[in-house]
């Protein structure tokens, strides 16, 4: 089976990660049993899956010069093609506070964002792409621009519409691919091109009313990141050319090991872990 390339554009910045008992109401302070930072953002942590699912990827991101090195030094690590563009200014923060179900609550400040211009560098690899994949934590004007160089070249763009907001007319109508979760799918005017994540109950590809379930691997501890492994995991199979089916079967399965571990990146199972599982379905 070939190797695809995947081309991925989103955000990337430090992240702190506060485990709770339970999450405060109105005014309440609460105490963390411990404090974690990573690397993270959900373009960020898309790449580390599809990389680790044995795809070509490329990243393209703003980057703090806070930040830079450490950036590129985690994704070439990872095999990660890199594509930062260098700011002087802060890089994106984000505080993910956990409860003892799993649940989380995320605050993200977006730091230093990617300009229209900056996708210049990144067109080739777009152009070489197998499936360009978006979400909305970035600019809509860059996913518009990133869209009309997909079309351009016929690469197939997948869309994952989070955070939630109302997306313009010409990204609905030109997107091939979306993956909403049950909240997000009226953004994107319940169209029928989707795959709807379910959180426990699996998926729904939308277009052939199937659903295919979740993989029950034991206790949830951590939510946070799991859309993030489950888009890079199936556009990491889609564009090595297995069918919506089979690619969201093996995300379901990859992201379902992640939530038994707690942060985010560090919760996406190994290139090892991967390959046993989609090895095995």
């Amino acid at each position: 089976m070939r190797m695809g390339k995947i081309a991925i554009i989103g955000i990337v910045g430090n992240s702190v990660f506060l485990p709770v008992d339970k999450f405060g109401v109105g005014g309440e302070t609460v105490d963390a049993k411990s404090v974690h930072f990573e690397l993270g953002g959900k373009g960020f942590n898309q790449a580390v899956a599809a990389a680790r699912s044995g795809a070509d990827v490329s990243f393209c991101a703003a980057v703090g010069s806070d930040l830079y090195d450490k950036v590129a030094s985690f994704l070439e690590n990872e095999g990660i093609e890199v594509c930062l563009a260098k700011k002087e200014a802060s890089s994106a923060f984000a505080a993910i506070v956990t409860d003892s179900h799993g649940a989380n609550l995320v605050t993200v400040y977006q730091g230093v964002q990617l300009e229209e211009d900056d996708l210049d560098a990144f067109e080739e690899t777009i152009k070489s792409a197998d499936i360009l994949l978006l979400s909305n934590e970035v600019d809509e004007k860059i996913n518009i621009k990133a869209i009309e160089l997909a079309k351009k070249y016929g690469v197939k763009c997948v869309l994952n519409p989070a955070p939630a907001r109302e997306n313009a007319p010409y990204i609905v109508e030109n997107v091939d691919l979306f993956t909403p979760n049950e909240h997000e799918l009226a953004s994107v005017d319940d169209r029928e091109n989707c795959i709807v994540t379910l959180g426990k109950r699996g998926c729904l590809i939308k277009k052939t009313g199937e659903t295919v379930p979740a993989v029950d691997v034991g206790k949830v501890i951590d939510t946070t990141g799991a859309g993030d492994t489950f888009n890079g995991v199936l556009c990491a199979l889609l564009a090595r050319g297995e069918s919506e089916a089979v690619a969201a079967k093996a995300a379901n399965a990859v992201s379902s090991l992640g939530v038994t571990r707690k942060y985010a990146v560090s919760s996406i199972p190994t290139r090892e872990e991967i390959k046993e599982i989609i090895g095995n379905l």
